[in-house]
């Protein structure tokens, strides 16, 4: 199997993918951002096609649109419009738009299929290379602030209180956020990032409390996902987002299921 270039990009590009949504992920589930993730997978689809119809990498459609969406919802976030309705009317949009822009931009089936749900094992080095840069980029800035977005996450007021630096580390945040649904998408389309970016980390609260180990355990659970999701496509040739978001999704059952158990 790893004789295979492709193969060996893939599990590379998946590894990559696992860690950024595991550490990030950890991050959006206790500040309750899993609607805003799947808004943003959503703007994300809008971009990407956009990016196909300007002649761009629908990569860099999808980093714009969602960086951009990302921030307006944290300015609208900051004021009495509730979050909810706000990002249900940007996601409505999205979706339509990117309709709008796959028609105009006659953009082929495949192109298409590729935004929707990933094409993980027709990656290049080229694109590889994109991706280790803007894991890089994401991880590094989430440690510089790692102490504020853990305060940001789990005592919103306690740094509100401390530095008064909420909004700006908010921002932040979010364009984080964005930019691994951008990364996630590259693995699994813009219809699933969220099993990514929410799901290994919804799993790992059910077994760890503290933030360090709710991240590690939330790349275990990614990484295990995405492992054996590409393994089983080699296999079968079937696409590997189908199995990725199935055995996420039979992890998180298990993890509510164990925890419903012993309480």
């Amino acid at each position: 199997m790893f004789s295979y270039e492709f193969m060996q990009n893939a599990f590379m590009a998946g590894t990559i993918v696992s860690i950024v949504a595991g550490i990030v992920g950890t991050f959006a589930v206790a500040r309750n951002y899993t609607f805003l993730t799947h808004t943003l997978s959503e703007i994300g689809f809008a971009g990407a096609a956009f990016g196909l119809f300007a002649g761009w990498p629908a990569l860099l459609g999808m980093m714009i649109a969602t960086s951009g969406a990302s921030l307006a919802i944290g300015a609208l976030e900051s004021s009495y419009t509730k979050r909810d309705n706000v990002t249900s009317a940007i996601s409505a949009l999205a979706i339509g738009l990117g309709i709008l822009f796959l028609a105009l931009g006659h953009t082929s089936t495949t192109a298409a299929t590729g935004i929707l749900f990933g094409s993980v094992l027709g990656i290049s080095r080229e694109n590889l290379l994109l991706l280790i840069v803007l894991a890089i980029f994401v991880i590094v800035t989430l440690l510089i602030n790692y102490r504020s977005l853990r305060q940001l996450s789990f005592d919103e007021a306690g740094i509100f209180l401390q530095n008064r630096q909420q909004k700006a580390v908010r921002y932040i945040f979010l364009v984080m956020i964005a930019l691994s649904v951008s990364i996630s998408s590259q693995l699994v389309g813009s219809l699933l990032i969220f099993v990514l970016v929410t799901l290994p980390a919804a799993s790992a609260k059910y077994y760890v409390t503290a933030t360090t180990k709710l991240m590690g355990l939330a790349i275990i659970f990614a990484l295990f996902g995405t492992w054996s999701g590409l393994t089983l496509a080699y296999l079968t040739n079937l696409p590997a987002s189908f199995f990725i978001a199935m055995i996420e999704v039979l992890i998180y059952l298990i993890s509510v299921w164990q925890f419903q158990k012993n309480a």
